[in-house]
């Protein structure tokens, strides 16, 4: 493992707690040689994690689509920036950057990155590891909803052990480093699906 895409707000939050546990995450990922690859913005947690990497003395590659270019949100002082035409350009691209991917606190854009990594393990499109950094409970109400999906046959138990939640960042890597994917079917029901074609 090289590098970590980290997906997180472009909102800093309205506890110090979220900024604290992006700069542990930055300044742990300078320390076990990992380059950070992330959103290339210079604000919110973005921008604080990409910070406190390079502080370090890290390496931090940015990935940014055109647009928000314009809207001058870019850092301008990364190790190197990639701008992109759009986001599913900024999507793939990140993907073939990272070696794993983490998810701290932030809105629709994080869970979309997230999840939209999490859908291409379960369809066999990657087999990077996939975590979700907590901070205070923030993202407790996210994995109920994910053990819900399980109990109403939406999602395979083995798919949703196969991503790692808690508060530890030691923890997280240890689990990273040794992940291997889980050998689940998307498909709960395979005779069932037979059916259908």
């Amino acid at each position: 493992m090289r590098s970590i895409c980290v997906y997180c707000g472009s909102n800093a939050g309205n506890k110090s707690l979220y900024a604290d546990r992006a700069i542990a995450l930055g300044n742990r990922l300078a320390r076990e040689g990992l380059a950070l690859v992330y959103g290339g913005g210079n604000v919110g947690l973005m921008g604080i994690v990409a910070d406190a990497v390079l502080e370090a003395g890290g390496e931090v590659v940015g990935v940014i689509p055109e647009q928000l270019v314009g809207w001058e949100v870019a850092h301008q002082g990364l190790t190197r920036l990639e701008v992109v035409a759009n986001m599913h350009e900024r999507k793939a691209r990140m993907f073939d950057l990272a070696d794993g991917f983490v998810a701290l606190p932030g809105g629709f854009g994080t869970l979309d990155e997230m999840f939209e990594m999490l859908t291409w393990r379960q369809l066999g499109i990657g087999d990077k590891p996939c975590a979700f950094l907590d901070v205070d409970g923030f993202y407790a109400p996210l994995m109920t909803m994910l053990d819900r999906m399980v109990e109403e046959r939406f999602l395979h138990p083995d798919q949703r052990r196969d991503l790692w939640h808690g508060d530890d960042i030691t923890s997280m890597i240890e689990w990273m480093r040794a992940y291997r994917p889980a050998d689940a079917n998307k498909w709960m029901d395979e005779k069932r699906r037979k059916q259908l074609r």
